[in-house]
């Protein structure tokens, strides 16, 4: 079956960047970079949260 996925940013072919701004990253944001490195042949994907005064990064390898 095949997936398709909307991840907001690919960078260089490689890593999926998601981009968010809100209190957190909930497990819920890397759930879903997961399931676009699933669908990708991305094997690293970054959570970025520009929500907090300070910029909250997380890093998911797959």
């Amino acid at each position: 079956m095949p997936h398709s996925f909307y991840a907001d940013f690919i960078v260089f072919d490689s890593v999926i960047l998601e981009v968010k701004g809100k209190s957190g990253i909930a497990s819920e944001d890397l759930a879903q970079t997961i399931n676009d490195l699933k669908c990708s042949d991305c094997k690293v994907g970054l959570v970025l949260n520009f929500g907090k005064p300070t910029l909250e990064i997380v890093r998911v390898v797959f």
